[in-house]
């Protein structure tokens, strides 16, 4: 017996270490979680500290996180509590499990049932049978399965931004709702998964309600902390808004409100939608689910306590409702209702009314309902049934055999509230303005929307255009043009765009890549003032501006060959790019391939001393060249790591067979050496190998984020970026700036930024995500040293104004940027379509015309090899009409929506003190002026040429037409386009052909000169056209 004891209590005592053991190793691999988890989150924000620091831009880091912090504080607390306090209350007010519930039921003698009715003897049936109530419960659990869903893909979205968009800060999200509940049901047919994942979640609910409710709970929580701290911008555009000089013409409040104020109560709806019906539906689910109502099949009705609790949830719910009304009064003005975009009659007459009465009757609710939860309803009850049997809700007495428990026998019923006010909303927030838009708008549209339509067009042009940059003028083509004007437009026609970035960026990759891992990701047009020709050089004349094409020579590792892919070669050789490629856009060598001004790379006899690129002499006196090494760029996505214990580790460039190798001696990166830095970075940048090797020496660096895109939108996300950005060479010494370094630099990037929104009253967004935009901001980037500089090109603009309170010693005035900097600032062409888009139909200042859309334009079509494409814009250095001098602008044509012939055309000036003006040039619409489509309809027809071109191509060649440029000149237009041929294998594409038209002329010929001089010069025959063989 007594050893019968004895191993009973050795058992049980093994038993309780084995438990101990257990919950000893679940404590340590919690605590190692944690540690790991604050060793990650301190490793991520150091490397952040010093990424900030190194680029002088820690304060805005700061100023960041400060307010995300914050925000996720005061979030994660108060919804966190909200929902764990209501749960506690269900929890404490839920029937216990054997509950056993007599229940008084009182005859219904009103649609919404009083407190109190004379008793009755009758047999008592529950409210909910089993069927009823399992609907009712599975319903309940379903809706937060789509709660849950609706947020967690919101989350996702924030979670894993999408970094190849313009702009990576993140929009206002949008509210649950019956859309997204549509959304949701959608997804269901090709992710099976969300069904399993309902079922799951009906299970445990039904299970144990309170804790997987609660779990459910906390994870809202971190939702809604961690997608609000997200809009730290919009907090702090709220207390730093800057008004607009305009004010909308409805409620005629300040423009400020609706763009830096309106997307904070939209997130504040966003979290309160949220937070009260979560709430509401899960305190419901629990009392439904408490006094094992399932197992009994029945469930009679909410004790008073419950009800209170549901009638607060409840008021809070309404008053959501009542705010989301009173919010969507001023979201009217985004409105897409009718012809225009903004208020509309039916949204100012009829929409507007129905909300403010429904955010009026919501509130009354709301405040009932919180009356109810917080008093008796006794004293206020003969009011409500007097008003009830005024407006004829009440009905007679009925004598049943059978009496229902009713869900709400202390209070009015709050499922019978909120039936009425959904129907009443239906009929007045929808049927009602649908049936005035359908009856009395559209049969008399134009009468009805005129003034709204007026209104729109005025607000469209506002917010993309600024008013006093934009100038219509009438072009009345002359048609006069004589070779003789053409020599007076020396620097017009000397600088015609033969070469376009895409033969040149072909040519580039068969002749100037050098080496497998040297890449040209992109060519710009741009202008630089370079010395004459000896012959053409005049004391005081020396220089002339031309139109080049600039593409920089990138080092991209993925195309280093696949076994030299090593450790060492990804951090420490491989780690520049070298040198750039610079064309002028009209000149061409013999062989018909494209001209070079800066070619080539490695030692040549004819280059200058410590010169590594081949670059002509008058070139060379004209833009500093140095050691144009390349470290930040469009293609350097991986982290280096440089001076390191091996001196000239880093490749430079192929020198012959050989190569030769560099040590990096710029500003840029951050140092690691030997120091705690180290860790940081081995586990911020998860390179554990940096722990291990042997060659950091105190001063060796780590230079990461070196793509520009991610290194802009990194310091500023709430911009939104241009797709290209443009290689500059340029000297900022020059105007006397204070540059330090021992390795001077001379390439920058230059990004165009822009401010944005998508809350611009009235302004339609057609296919944008924005309905505002100004060009406030141009970014430039070192390209040696990674060095960020933010300069406001537009002061005026009242959002880059308040980020500039935001952050005082972020930006800088355009005035201080180095003027061989300035020099290159062009027009970008981003935002220039954008404009043309827009202008094709908001040029239309009558509403009546603007309605029937009778002066509709569009972008004409061209022909590119064999593929039609829309006409893009093109820089263009001339003299505009009733100008003195040439100037770089940005050109696009418009024909008009039915027809092919021009009817206007676009410019943009991109130089200075002209710069960001925009001029358009209308033709008398009585006059027919030839458009692309038909000059381009000209040249296939002439059978001179389409034979020429068939015979090129069954040579075993294809012949490539170029873009076709319309040229302004002396109130005249000259039309250009090239002919390319190229090798159907291994393509390298020369200038073959240039075609001219003018007036009724085409003459194609091998140079833009002869082919002028045969245009201007020679009369024209029978058939002008001359096409001699290609040679």
């Amino acid at each position: 017996m007594k050893l019968n004891i004895i191993y009973k209590l050795k058992l049980r005592l093994s038993k309780t270490l084995e438990k101990l053991k257990f919950l000893q190793i679940l404590i340590i691999f919690v605590i190692l979680l944690g540690l790991w988890a604050a060793f990650d989150f301190s490793t991520n924000i150091l490397a952040e500290f010093l990424w900030f620091e190194e680029l002088n831009y820690l304060p805005v880091l700061i100023t960041k996180l400060q307010t995300g912090t914050l925000l996720w504080i005061i979030t994660f607390v108060v919804t966190s509590v909200f929902f764990l306090a209501n749960l506690r209350l269900a929890s404490i007010f839920k029937y216990p499990k054997n509950h056993n519930r007599k229940t008084k039921v009182y005859e219904e003698i009103m649609l919404i049932q009083p407190v109190t009715m004379p008793s009755c003897k009758l047999r008592i049936e529950p409210s909910f049978s089993l069927g009823w109530l399992l609907c009712l419960v599975l319903g309940l659990i379903l809706l937060i399965g789509l709660i849950l869903t609706h947020y967690i893909q919101v989350f996702t979205d924030y979670w894993y931004p999408d970094f190849t968009v313009a702009k990576v800060s993140p929009q206002i999200p949008s509210e649950f709702s019956v859309e997204s509940i549509w959304q949701i049901f959608s997804q269901i047919p090709s992710n099976w998964w969300l069904l399993g994942l309902f079922i799951v979640l009906g299970i445990v609910i039904t299970v144990n309600p309170i804790l997987w409710l609660s779990i459910f709970a906390i994870v809202l929580s971190l939702i809604f902390s961690f997608i609000l701290s997200n809009h730290w911008g919009n907090i702090l555009q709220l207390f730093n808004a800057t008004p607009f000089a305009e004010r909308e013409d409805l409620f005629h409040i300040n423009i400020s409100f609706y763009v830096f104020q309106i997307p904070v109560l939209q997130l504040l709806k966003f979290w309160l939608v949220g937070l009260f019906l979560y709430g509401l539906v899960a305190c419901t689910l629990i009392y439904l689910l408490s006094g094992n109502s399932l197992s009994k099949g029945k469930f009679y009705q909410f004790s008073q306590q419950q009800q209170r609790h549901l009638h607060a949830l409840g008021g809070g719910f309404i008053l959501t409702i009542a705010y989301s009304y009173f919010l969507g009064c001023f979201e009217l003005l985004y409105s897409p209702r009718g012809v225009i975009y903004g208020a509309g009659y039916t949204d100012v007459k009829v929409q507007l009314p129905a909300y403010i009465f429904l955010a009026f009757l919501a509130l009354l609710i709301a405040l009932f309902l919180f009356w109810q939860a917080i008093f008796s309803i006794k004293d206020i009850q003969p009011y409500i049934e007097a008003s009830l049997r005024f407006l004829r809700l009440s009905r007679r007495r009925k004598k049943k055999k059978k009496l229902s428990a009713k869900l709400f026998a202390d209070s009015y019923s709050l499922r019978a509230i909120l039936t009425w006010y959904l129907a009443i909303a239906a009929v007045t927030g929808w049927l009602l303005p649908e049936i005035v838009q359908i009856t009395i708008v559209q049969p008399n549209e134009i009468e009805r929307e005129s003034p709204y339509i007026k209104r729109s067009i005025k607000f469209t042009r506002e917010a993309y255009f600024d008013p006093e940059k934009l100038e219509v003028k009438l072009f009345d083509p002359e048609n006069q043009l004589t070779y003789t004007d053409l020599i007076k437009n020396k620097l017009t026609i000397e600088n015609i765009r033969l070469w376009d970035t895409r033969p040149i960026l072909q040519t580039n990759r068969q002749l100037q890549e050098i080496r497998p891992y040297y890449e040209f990701k992109n060519a710009d047009i741009d202008r630089y003032t370079f010395l004459k020709k000896k012959e053409e050089r005049t004391k005081n004349n020396p220089t002339e501006k031309q139109q080049v094409i600039i593409a920089a020579r990138e080092l991209n590792y993925e195309s280093v060959p696949q076994p030299a892919q090593t450790w060492v070669n990804e951090h420490l050789v491989y780690t520049h790019g070298y040198g750039f490629t610079l064309s002028p856009v009209n000149q061409v060598e013999e062989s018909g391939l494209p001209e070079y001004f800066v070619k080539n790379i490695g030692p040549d006899p004819t280059l200058k001393k410590n010169s590594t690129l081949e670059v002509l002499e008058r070139i060379r006196f004209s833009i500093p060249i140095g050691k144009p090494r390349i470290y930040y760029g469009e293609l350097t996505n991986t982290h280096v790591i440089t001076s390191t214990a091996e001196k000239d580790r880093e490749l430079d460039y192929p020198s012959g067979e050989t190569n030769t190798y560099n040590t990096y001696s710029g500003s840029g990166g951050i140092v690691i050496g030997t120091s705690w830095k180290r860790w940081v970075f081995a586990k911020y940048l998860k390179n554990w190998r940096m722990l291990f090797t042997n060659k950091f020496i105190p001063t060796t660096k780590v230079l990461y984020r070196r793509n520009i895109n991610a290194r802009v939108r990194s310091i500023a996300p709430f911009l939104r970026y241009d797709q290209d950005p443009y290689l500059v060479v340029a000297n900022p010494q020059f105007g006397k700036q204070d540059v330090t370094q021992t390795t001077p630099s001379y390439l920058y990037w230059i990004f165009d930024a822009y401010t944005t929104s998508d809350r611009y009253p009235y302004s339609d967004p057609e296919n944008n995500e924005f309905n505002y935009i100004r060009n406030s901001v141009k970014v430039v980037i070192d390209a040696y040293n990674g060095s960020v500089k933010f300069y406001v090109a537009d002061p005026k603009d009242p959002i880059i104004t308040t980020w500039k309170k935001v952050f005082p010693n972020m930006f800088s005035p355009i005035a201080e940027m180095p003027k061989s900097l300035y020099a290159h600032i062009r027009y970008p062409v981003d935002l220039f379509k954008v404009q043309s888009e827009l202008l094709a139909t908001y040029h239309m200042d009558d509403p009546r015309v603007f309605y029937n859309r009778e002066d509709l334009w569009r972008v004409p079509i061209e022909i590119y090899g064999n593929q039609q494409q829309k006409v893009e814009p093109y820089y263009l250095i001339t003299k505009l009409p009733a100008e003195t001098s040439e100037e770089f602008i940005l050109f696009l044509p418009y024909t008009p929506a039915s027809r092919n012939n021009l009817i206007a055309w676009l410019a943009a000036r991109s130089d200075a003190p002209n710069y960001g003006k925009l001029l358009l040039y209308q033709f008398p619409k009585q006059r027919l002026i030839y458009g692309p489509e038909q000059i381009e309809a000209l040249i296939n027809q002439n059978p001179e040429i389409s034979q020429q071109i068939s015979l090129w191509d069954r040579q075993g060649s294809k012949a490539i037409q170029g873009n076709l440029l319309v040229i302004p000149i002396n109130q005249s237009l000259l039309y250009v386009e090239p002919i390319y041929l190229e090798a159907e294998q291994n393509s390298l594409p020369t200038l073959a052909r240039v075609i001219v038209s003018y007036e009724n002329r085409i003459v194609m010929k091998p140079t833009l000169d002869e082919a002028l001089k045969e245009v201007f010069e020679v009369e024209p025959l029978e058939q002008p056209l001359v096409v001699p063989p290609l040679e």
